[in-house]
C-alpha cells in the first residue's frame, strides 16, 4: 500500500475540499483492498451509488469511504441522515473506509475500517438541518460516533504512517464476522455491551462492573426494562465468539 496520494491530479482544483475529495477517491481506487475476502482491489461504484463508494469484485461487498484532514477523535461526518438509517435496518449499510490524511504533503498517516454490520443504530449521530440559505437547504447529515463502536471493530489499516498487513486486518474482520449475520437490534445489543466492557480500562472484570454501567445501555434502549438479563445474555455470545472468556465466579477475561 502506498500512502502518498498523486498530487498531480489535483492541480486543476483550487478548492481544498475539492483537491481532497479527488485525491482521496483516486489513492483509495489504486490502494484500498477487501478486507472480507481476498480480492486485492476494489471498484468505483457506479455515479449516485446512495452511501456506495466502492464495490468488491469478488465477493461485491459495498464501501464507503470518508476521509479527513484532522486526526480521529469522537466522531466521522458521514453522508445523509435517512439512507444511513434505514440501510442499518435492513441489513445493507456499507463497510467504512476513514482515512486521516496530511494536507501538507498529502499523505495518508491512518486508516481505519469498520465492518457493515458494526454500523449500529446507537453509533448513528442525526445533524441539524442545512440552514435557508445553504444550497441544499434543510438537508439532514449524520456522524459516526466511534466512541459508540468497540475497538474490536476498528480494525486499523495504517497507525502513524505505519501500514499493518492485509493478513492481519482479515484475521481481526474474521474474529467478528459471527455478528454479520445477526439482524441490527440483536448485534447492537452485543456491540454495546462489548464497548462498555472494553470502556472499563482493563482486561479482567466482573458481571457487576458491566451492571455498574448499565445506565449507558438504558439510555441506548429506553425501551427495555430487562438490561441486565440482556447483560449476560450478551456476554454469552461475546464468550461464545471467542471475545472474552468466563473464568467463573462472574468474572471474566477480554481477549486482546
Amino acid at each position: 500500500m502506498q500512502l502518498q496520494m498523486p498530487t498531480h491530479l489535483a492541480v486543476s482544483y483550487k478548492s481544498m475540499s475539492q483537491r481532497a475529495r479527488v485525491l482521496s477517491e483516486a489513492w483509495a481506487r489504486d490502494n484500498l483492498y477487501c478486507v472480507r475476502c481476498a480480492s486485492r482491489s476494489l471498484l468505483s461504484a457506479p455515479p449516485n451509488a446512495k452511501v456506495t463508494d466502492f464495490i468488491c469484485p469478488q465477493c461485491q461487498a459495498a464501501f464507503q469511504l470518508k476521509s479527513q484532514s484532522r486526526a480521529f477523535s469522537r466522531r466521522i461526518c458521514d453522508s445523509a441522515f435517512e439512507p444511513m438509517r434505514r440501510a442499518i435496518e435492513r441489513n445493507e449499510a456499507p463497510n467504512l473506509f476513514a482515512v486521516h490524511y496530511e494536507r501538507t504533503g498529502w499523505t495518508v498517516r491512518d486508516l481505519i475500517f469498520i465492518p457493515s454490520f458494526a454500523l449500529t443504530l446507537s453509533c448513528l449521530e442525526k445533524r441539524k438541518p442545512l440552514g435557508p440559505q445553504a444550497r441544499r437547504a434543510g438537508w439532514v447529515g449524520c456522524n459516526i460516533l466511534l466512541t459508540n463502536i468497540p475497538m474490536d471493530a476498528r480494525i486499523v489499516l495504517v497507525l502513524g504512517g505505519a501500514v499493518v498487513s492485509s493478513q492481519r486486518a482479515r484475521e481481526l474482520y474474521a474474529r467478528l464476522r459471527g455478528l454479520e449475520s445477526l439482524p441490527h437490534d440483536r448485534r447492537g445489543w452485543t456491540l454495546d455491551v462489548l464497548n462498555v466492557a472494553r470502556s472499563l480500562g482493563r482486561t479482567r472484570f466482573t458481571l457487576a462492573d458491566v451492571y455498574a454501567r448499565s445506565q449507558v445501555l438504558e439510555r441506548l434502549y429506553p425501551g427495555n426494562r430487562h438490561v441486565r438479563a440482556k447483560i449476560r445474555q450478551q456476554l454469552q455470545r461475546l464468550r461464545d465468539m471467542g471475545l472474552l472468556e468466563f473464568v467463573g465466579k462472574g468474572n471474566y477475561v477480554l481477549r486482546s
